[in-house]
């Protein structure tokens, strides 16, 4: 069933705000009549359920592989009968993007709920944790700050933070019923989302997929920097890919190179373990690239 991604910058009342959805959720599925609803099964999926230390925040290494275990854990519980809530910072977009893939691929709806604490008082309700020995600790100063500066808040225009549901620290509570509705739907009617051939995760059984992967990539970053050449002073823009059918439409600022190439590495980062056949790959850079663009 479905997938609710918490969000928010670290002592930000992420788990309270969590705790109060997965209550509500429970709450409904017990006094539900509907057998459909009856059998969905809650999951709440944090680092204290997985075990996992706030030091992990002290090193690259640690913090990739802390992720790894958050996903894989969301990942093997994942199901339409299954409604999962992913209680962590969740603050890389690619990361949200890559569990976005996961519901889509098994035709279950998400959604985003980003806590929006402001830093200050994040900042002040994190000292307090880690002056209190009695309570789980807050982030050492040094992470703590870290984890702000890199923080990549959701945006309702990227279609893998949509829907999203921003709580304010003022909220007693989420919006739970629009949540809820969102996510289950009140019907009687399941909500399959039908999965696309973007969000579709294949074996990478395919030779020279990684050379198709950076070929393909590449050679449509050249016909966008041709054709911003061509039109040197013209804002926006389509172009027209060969064998695609929507067009790239481009900003109105001239996109550069390294901005270019940027959003192409991260598409060959999020694709590389989860390959899109070779045939697809043109028509997926083009809706990334759509994506980006928008934001």
């Amino acid at each position: 069933m479905p997938l609710l991604l918490i969000s928010g910058y670290p002592s930000s009342g992420k788990t309270y705000r969590s705790n109060q959805l997965r209550d509500f959720f429970a709450e409904k599925i017990a006094s539900s009549t509907d057998p459909r609803v009856n059998r969905l099964r809650l999951h709440h999926i944090n680092d204290q359920t997985l075990g996992l230390s706030r030091d992990v925040y002290h090193t690259a290494k640690a913090e990739k592989d802390a992720r790894a275990e958050e996903y894989s854990a969301v990942k093997r519980v994942l199901s339409r009968d299954d409604i999962v809530i992913a209680d962590g910072l969740n603050y890389i977009k690619g990361f949200r993007y890559q569990l976005y893939c996961e519901a889509k691929a098994v035709q279950t709806p998400s959604c985003v709920v980003h806590i929006g604490t402001p830093i200050e008082k994040c900042r002040e309700i994190n000292n307090r944790l880690l002056a209190d020995k009695d309570k789980d600790g807050g982030y050492v100063d040094e992470d703590f700050e870290n984890l702000i500066f890199r923080f990549e808040e959701p945006n309702g225009m990227s279609r893998w933070d949509s829907p999203l549901f921003t709580v304010l620290d003022e909220d007693e509570t989420p919006p739970l019923e629009q949540i809820w509705e969102t996510l289950v739907g009140s019907d009687g009617k399941v909500k399959v989302v039908r999965s696309n051939l973007a969000t579709v995760l294949k074996p990478a059984t395919e030779q020279n997929y990684l050379y198709e992967l950076d070929k393909t990539t590449s050679d449509v970053l050249s016909q966008i920097l041709t054709w911003q050449k061509d039109h040197s002073g013209e804002g926006g823009g389509e172009i027209t890919i060969s064998e695609v059918e929507k067009p790239i439409e481009l900003p109105a600022s001239p996109m550069t190179l390294p901005q270019l190439q940027r959003i192409r590495r991260q598409f060959i980062t999020l694709n590389r373990q989860h390959s899109l056949s070779k045939d697809r790959i043109k028509h997926l850079f083009v809706d990334y690239l759509n994506d980006q663009f928008l934001q």
